[in-house]
């Protein structure tokens, strides 16, 4: 087998191993010194220092020197921010001892925003396969130079409205450097006006800013066709002196003015006219007929006769002022009103004029109070006793606790079922009105009667002995007809 030059059988020793010997200076990352030196190994590149232009290839040279005694692999490894983007071309030599030779270090920046313009600092990382302990770190620094690149979007490409309309001019910064944007406005015609929010957009790499535009009309069209407005929005960027001029992006909009009045609005007016005259015909064809109708029916012979009883009723009494009266006298030759002395009887509710028609019916109503204590059984009162010849028709009932007693109150017309069954403490004031009449025959009575359990107290007022609770009833009575 072949042997190579210079190997020896044994493995060389090194200076730095040997007693007292002064000890190399330790490694230390981005010191920017271009050229390391070991005992066995020198990496020095060709400038300390170079330019990259983003989209381009920018090659930069590294001379090894192998002044060890054996043959020796080195690999190579960038370090740093522009690792990313950088290699070594090749990735591994192999040098003879004494021997050099050169690679290159190639650097590929990026035409994006992901890399910033500026200086930044990187090292390649020299290892030997045999001593990786023997590693060496060249360093150096790589100035991205920057570049601009804008582009815009209108949003919405399109406006309507009547008064104004309204968009806004999206500016995106893909170059790798802060960049400032004039915003300008050209109209299409001279009957709308362009104006932005704020005139300049500061935008960061990689970033969006939004820019407010309006478009307002000179004139307002009340009524008609729609007018079309085209404009232009110009977004010039401004570039340092030592960079190439950009050009402005130019992005393309209208707006579309409506008249102020619609123009479905004659037809709505015309439509609503023509609802309503329909409206007011059919009340007049219909409704109105209707109605008047109905009133003529509602105005029956017993609601006129028991209006004119209630005009009776409350006409003043000729009898009562010392003349002759058409009913006639008592049947002891008394007189019955008392107006000759004699005592009235108590009635619960005056009693209507007897009328000449047959089965004529006059409103009535009555009403009681009951007091019952507690434990003492039950208390019943009259509230209406029906005279001979006269059938009471029962319509409404109002029963009153104030106190807000507890116990039982029932209403009863005379027959074997009452007319209602309340307890005390479940109401306060209740009322009861039937559409079908309580028929109470002459002679009947409607009663209250009262079995209290427990007596109430009022609002702010001392506690009373006894329960106390009101009955008022509402009806009409009815003359009977003989068959």
């Amino acid at each position: 087998m072949p042997v190579f030059p210079y190997r020896e059988t044994k493995k060389p020793i090194r200076a730095r191993n040997l007693p007292g010997s002064v000890p190399s200076r330790p490694m230390s990352t981005f010191s920017g010194e271009p050229t390391v030196r070991r005992m066995s190994l020198t990496a020095s590149l060709d400038d300390s220092s170079v330019t990259a232009a983003p989209g381009e290839e920018t090659a930069l040279p590294l001379r090894i020197l192998n002044s060890g005694s054996t043959v020796e692999e080195y690999r190579f490894e960038v370090v740093g921010a522009c690792a990313a983007w950088s290699t070594v071309e090749p990735a591994t030599l192999s040098l003879y001892p004494g021997d050099s030779q050169t690679v290159s270090l190639m650097l590929r920046p990026p035409r994006d925003s992901t890399v910033l313009a500026g200086e930044t600092p990187f090292g390649i990382r020299v290892v030997p396969t045999s001593e990786q302990g023997d590693t060496v770190v060249p360093e150096g620094r790589v100035t991205v130079l920057p570049f601009t690149e804008t582009t815009a979007e209108l949003v919405p490409r399109s406006s309507h409205g009547a008064w104004r309309g309204r968009h806004q001019l999206a500016v995106d910064n893909r170059g790798n450097a802060p960049v400032t944007v004039r915003l300008g406005a050209q109209s299409g015609t001279e009957r709308a006006r362009v104006s932005f929010a704020a005139d300049t957009l500061r935008i960061a790499p990689g970033r969006a800013e939004f820019g407010k535009v309006r478009i307002r009309p000179a004139k307002r069209v009340w009524r008609g066709i729609p007018i079309t407005h085209p404009f232009q929005l110009v977004a010039t960027p401004d570039v340092a002196e030592d960079q190439a001029p950009v050009a402005p992006v130019v992005v393309d909009g209208s707006y579309q003015q409506e008249p102020i009045l619609p123009r479905w609005l004659p037809r709505a007016l015309i439509t609503a006219a023509v609802l309503l005259i329909a409206l007011v015909g059919l009340w007049y064809a219909l409704l109105r007929p209707a109605v008047k109708s109905a009133a003529r029916e509602a105005v029956t012979p017993d609601v006129v006769r028991s209006a004119a009883a209630a005009d009776k009723s409350k006409a003043p009494d000729k009898g009562s002022s010392g003349g002759p009266s058409s009913g006639g006298a008592s049947s002891g030759g008394g007189d019955s009103s008392g107006a000759n002395g004699g005592s009235p009887k108590p009635s619960p509710s005056p009693s209507p004029r007897a009328s000449s028609d047959a089965g004529a019916a006059a409103p009535t109503s009555a009403q009681v109070q009951v007091r019952d204590s507690v434990g003492g059984g039950s208390n019943t009162s009259t509230a209406l006793q029906v005279p001979g010849g006269r059938t009471f028709q029962l319509t409404d009932i109002v029963v009153q606790n104030p106190q807000g007693d507890a116990g039982t109150l029932v209403v009863s017309s005379g027959r074997d079922a009452p007319v209602l069954r309340l307890a005390l403490e479940n109401f306060r004031d209740s009322d009861y009105h039937f559409v079908t009449p309580i028929l109470v025959p002459a002679g009947g009575k409607v009663t209250m009667t009262v079995d209290c359990r427990k007596v109430g107290k009022p609002v702010n007022a001392p506690t009373p002995s006894r329960c106390s609770e009101s009955l008022f009833l509402g009806g009409t009575m009815k003359t009977d007809t003989a068959d």
